[in-house]
């Protein structure tokens, strides 16, 4: 069995151009960027359809990285995966996470399962695929061979599946109609919810947690329906999903651990703290552990409440209701945490429970 080892990265960042960080590790030599597999970023933008900081970041970093890597740009963006999700309203500090994987021996006296971390890509989709059947379809394969590559075969060993999906845009629309095809939807801000859901119905399907047995309108309307470790977050960037599966693997020899829980809804601190608990921190907090960050799902309760009182969320004309729901439960988990460089994404669609949605933790072990 071939063992790797992974090691996890959280870098500041004064902006979404902002490389310094990561460039200064890669001087040092403390992250080599041949092997870089992939990096999750919270950048200041509005975190919708027109966030263009999203795909700067990305940009900066692909220009940044190329020259390391002898590669151009185009090509570093096919190498490593890139999830950029805009938005760090209230206490939220952007900053990077950078993910690498290499081949190493497991140490003697290593027991147990440590972090592994593995990288799909589906497909690009037609405009009138998103949202629909065939976005669920090939997430659920692209799920499993990112799990393959991570080297976790049982589901229960997924704690967190992190996913870069399309959204529509009015040339995406008219290039369907024009085939005489319809999308989903025509409003290119409700695209990114069913792109969202439906990725998140595929992690569902490929880990066993729902039937295979769906049809085009469960997405965005059962929302009984989800999967309780997938975050899925859209762009205008990309037309496939980008697949990032985390979970711990006997044949990974990194210093690190990952565990996870689920939010009832935005104001569940117990669940949070079950997450630091799961990596032997929070309230159990064990010797020889230290928190490396916190990825989790934010989004309004789409029944208007929350444990019994009206929230006005939803009906901001001003303000979305993702902004809302990423500053909210931001601050909770900063506030427990005790740090604001936290990851934190809007819009849960299927991702947990509605009005919930999941919360995992990363721990180094020394």
């Amino acid at each position: 069995m071939r063992t790797t080892s992974v090691g996890v990265f959280k870098i500041a960042t004064s902006g979404p151009g902002d490389v310094s960080g990561l460039m200064a590790m890669i001087q040092s030599g403390a992250i080599d960027p041949a092997s870089i597999l992939a990096v999750l970023g919270k950048t200041e933008g509005n975190g919708g359809v027109n966030d263009f900081t999203r795909e700067y970041a990305v940009a900066a970093l692909c220009t940044a990285l190329a020259p390391k890597l002898g590669l151009s740009a185009e090509a570093v963006e096919q190498r490593i995966a890139f999830v950029m999700s805009g938005g760090t309203e209230g206490v939220l500090s952007p900053h990077i996470t950078v993910f690498i994987r290499h081949e190493a021996e497991r140490p003697a006296g290593m027991s147990g399962k440590r972090l592994g971390i593995g990288m799909a890509h589906t497909r690009d989709f037609l405009p009138e695929e998103i949202g629909r059947l065939a976005q669920i379809n090939e997430t659920a394969k692209a799920v499993a061979a990112a799990m393959a590559d991570a080297g976790i075969a049982d589901p229960a060993d997924v704690h967190f599946v992190q996913i870069k999906c399309p959204l529509l845009t009015s040339e995406r629309v008219e290039a369907a109609h024009a085939r005489g095809n319809k999308t989903a939807t025509t409003s290119a801000y409700s695209s990114m919810a069913y792109s969202r859901g439906a990725s998140a119905l595929g992690v569902a399907v490929a880990l066993g947690e729902i039937s295979a047995d769906l049809r085009d309108q469960d997405v965005l309307h059962r929302y009984d329906l989800f999967s309780q470790v997938a975050s899925t977050s859209s762009g205008i960037e990309l037309m496939h999903n980008v697949v990032i599966v985390l979970g711990n693997s006997t044949s990974s020899a990194s210093a690190f651990e990952i565990g996870h829980a689920v939010m009832d809804d935005a104001i569940d601190a117990t669940a949070v703290m079950a997450a630091l608990n799961s990596v032997g921190l929070g309230t159990n907090a064990q010797a020889g552990r230290e928190l490396v960050n916190i990825f989790a799902k934010a989004e309004a309760s789409p029944d208007g409440t929350v444990r019994g009182h009206r929230h006005t969320m939803l009906e901001d004309t001003d303000i979305s209701s993702t902004r809302h729901a990423r500053a909210a439960v931001g601050g909770l988990i900063a506030g427990l945490a005790g740090t604001g460089a936290i990851y934190i994404s809007g819009g849960a669609e299927h991702q947990g429970p509605a009005g919930g949605g999941p919360v995992a933790a990363i721990a180094r072990v020394f």
